[in-house]
C-alpha cells in the first residue's frame, strides 16, 4: 500500500472476496512441462482444461461466514515453526491466510451490488497506479516521478492475504502477535498502537509500546525520518515533542480514498516465523482510518529502504516468495517465505522458472517484468502491446489489466474457442468485465487457457479457475476474468487472480522473478 508521489496511492482491502474465486497460475519454464495445479479440474494438456463451475461459486461459501471473519487470524508465530539458526541465505516461513470478507447476502441483488463495489474499487486502484499521461508516455521517465501526486488514486480493498508477525522483546510477556495484510506494493510496515486517538476496529489487541523493553521512537535526525521515509511514503517525517519532552519522528500516510495511517516512526523487535529481528523500523499508528478490515495493519514488501525485504536483506538475502491459497477453508493456509529459492519450505512441483525483474525509477516500490508473447488455447495471439512496456506483477490488484491491443487479441481468440460447437449464450457485461456468458445448468466447461511468455523463456499458464469470474452463482453470468486498460501506453498489471496455487519468488538481489506450480492449500 505505498502512498507516495513516486509510487501513487494504493489501497488493498476491499477485494479479499475475489480471492475466493481464484485457483490461479500454472507456471513452467519453456523447456519444462507443467503438472496440473489443482484437484478440481481435469487438465487437457497446456492448451485448455475442464473446469467445474462449482469451483467458482464463492457466493455460497461467503454466506456461511458468521461475524466479521470466518477465521480469526490467530496464528502464533513464535514457536509455531521449527526454529533454526539462520544465516544470510537461510529461510523462514510465515503462515499466509486469506483475509475473509464480511457476510454477503445470498440474494442475487445484494451479491451483485457488493461485487460491483469491489470491481469498481479494483478499477479505481488500477487507475491510481498509472503515471500521469500528460507527464510522460514513456515508462520510467525521471520527470514523471516528481509529477506523481500523493493522492493519485483511490486505494483498493484488494486481495487481503494476511500473515501474523510478533512485536516486542526481552520477555515472553512483552511479545504480542498481530495479523497484518501482506502487500508487495507497499514499503512501510505499520500497526495500530496505544494510545490510539482514532483507530478502526481490529481483532487483535492494539500494540502497547510501553510493554516492550525494545521499543524506541526514531529520533528526528535519523535518516529513516527523512530520505528513507520520503521514499517509502512520499513525504519525510515531521518532528514533535512527546509528553515526556523528547522529540520523535512522526509519519503520515494519506490515501486517495481518504484512508490514512499516522503515528510515530519507531523500532522494535519483530518476530517472523522462528526468526527474531531487532531494530526493525515500522509505523506505530496512533490515528488510522480506512478499509483495512479487522487487521492490525500492513506488511510492506516493496523495494525501498524501509520495506521489510530491504531491512532484512542481510538476514534473508533480499529474497522472499509467497504461495497464495486458492481455497477459503479455515484450516487451509499458504505461506510467505523469507530466504533463498532453495529453501526447504518450498513445496513446488515444478522447477522455478525465472524472468528478469525490471526496476522503474518512476515507481521504485514496484516489481516489473517483460511479457513478450501470449497464446490462448495454444493459438498464438499478436498485438502491438506485447513486449511494448514493462508489466507490473502485483499482489494488490485482483483482475489483470492488459493493453487494449493485447486484451482485444486475447478476448477475440478466447471467444472463438470457448464453447466451440456449443455456443454458450452471451450474458450482459459486469462492471469492468465485458465478456460474459450464461452457463445456467452447465456443470463444467472446457476453458482455453492463457499462457504468458516471459522474457528469458518462462511460460506462465493461467489456471482454469483464473480464467472465469462467476458473477451469479447460478451460472447465468460468468465472465472472462480480465480487463482492458483505457489507453495503450498505460502500465499493464498481472493481478492476484492469476497467482493462486503458485510459488512466486522475488529475488531482489539477483533482479529476477520466479514462478513454479505449487498447491498452496496447506492443511
Amino acid at each position: 500500500m505505498a502512498a507516495s508521489s513516486s509510487s501513487c496511492a494504493r489501497v488493498h482491502h476491499l477485494l479479499s472476496v475475489l480471492a475466493l474465486l481464484a485457483a490461479a497460475f500454472s507456471v513452467t519454464a519453456a523447456s519444462s512441462s507443467a503438472n496440473g495445479g489443482g484437484s478440481v479440474v481435469v487438465a487437457v494438456g497446456k492448451k485448455s482444461a475442464v473446469l467445474s463451475l462449482r469451483e467458482l461459486e464463492w457466493a455460497a461459501a461467503a454466506t456461511k461466514i458468521r461475524g466479521r471473519y470466518a477465521q480469526p487470524m490467530q496464528a502464533q508465530i513464535l514457536g509455531e515453526h521449527k526454529k533454526a539458526e539462520l544465516t544470510r541465505t537461510a529461510g523462514t516461513v510465515l503462515k499466509l491466510k486469506q483475509h475473509l470478507p464480511t457476510t454477503i447476502r445470498s440474494q442475487p441483488a445484494g451479491t451483485e451490488r457488493y461485487l460491483t463495489r469491489l470491481l469498481a474499487a479494483d478499477e479505481a486502484r488500477t487507475a491510481s497506479l498509472q503515471l500521469p499521461r500528460a507527464a510522460s508516455t514513456q515508462s520510467g521517465s525521471g520527470q514523471a516521478v516528481a509529477e506523481v501526486p500523493l493522492t493519485s488514486g483511490i486505494r483498493f480493498q484488494t486481495l487481503n492475504y494476511v500473515t501474523t508477525i510478533a512485536l516486542g522483546g526481552e520477555s515472553a510477556s512483552a511479545v504480542a502477535n498481530f495479523t497484518v495484510i501482506v502487500d508487495t506494493g507497499s514499503d512501510l510496515t505499520w500497526v495500530q498502537c496505544k494510545p490510539c486517538r482514532s483507530c478502526y476496529s481490529q481483532q487483535d489487541p492494539l500494540f502497547d509500546p510501553t510493554g516492550s523493553a525494545t521499543y524506541a521512537a526514531v529520533p528526528c535526525n535519523a535518516s529513516a525520518c527523512a530520505a528513507s521515509l520520503k521514499d517509502a511514503t512520499g513525504a519525510p517525517g515531521t518532528c514533535a515533542r512527546s509528553g515526556s519532552g523528547s522529540e520523535r519522528c512522526y509519519y503520515a500516510l494519506a490515501y486517495g480514498d481518504g484512508s490514512f495511517s499516522r503515528g510515530v516512526l519507531a523500532t522494535d523487535t519483530v518476530g517472523l516465523g522462528g526468526a527474531s529481528l531487532e531494530g526493525f523500523v515500522f509505523g506505530c499508528g496512533l490515528s488510522n482510518r480506512g478499509l483495512f478490515g479487522g487487521t492490525a495493519g500492513l506488511m510492506g514488501l516493496g523495494r525501498t529502504e524501509l520495506s521489510l525485504v530491504s531491512q532484512t536483506s542481510s538476514r534473508f538475502g533480499g529474497v522472499f516468495s509467497y504461495c497464495l491459497p486458492a481455497t477459503t477453508s479455515g484450516d487451509s493456509t499458504g505461506s510467505l517465505s523469507l530466504g533463498r529459492g532453495d529453501s526447504s519450505a518450498y513445496r513446488n512441483t515444478t522447477a522455478v522458472a525465472y524472468t528478469r525483474m525490471i526496476a522503474d525509477p518512476a515507481q521504485p516500490p514496484f516489481y516489473f517484468m517483460n511479457v513478450t508473447g501470449a497464446t490462448v488455447g495454444g493459438a498464438a495471439v499478436t498485438a502491438s502491446g506485447l513486449g511494448a512496456r514493462n508489466v507490473l506483477i502485483d499482489s494488490g490488484t485482483v483482475i489483470s489489466r492488459l493493453a487494449p491491443s493485447v486484451y482485444h487479441a486475447i478476448r477475440s481468440e478466447f471467444t472463438l474457442q470457448f464453447g466451440s460447437g456449443t455456443r454458450y449464450p452471451a450474458a450482459p457485461g459486469f462492471s469492468i468485465l465485458d465478456t460474459c456468458y450464461n452457463l445456467t445448468g452447465i456443470d463444467e466447461v472446457k476453458v482455453p487457457l492463457l499462457t504468458l511468455q516471459l522474457e528469458g523463456g518462462a511460460d506462465v499458464t493461467v489456471d482454469p479457475a483464473g480464467m472465469l469470474f462467476m458473477v451469479r452463482k447460478d451460472g447465468s453470468q460468468v465472465c472472462l476474468a480480465m480487463a482492458s486498460l483505457p489507453y495503450e501506453d498505460q502500465m499493464p498489471i498481472i493481478g492476484n487472480y492469476q497467482q493462486k496455487n503458485k510459488r512466486v519468488v522475488y529475488d531482489t538481489v539477483g533482479s529476477r522473478l520466479g514462478f513454479a506450480d505449487e498447491d498452496c492449500s496447506y492443511i
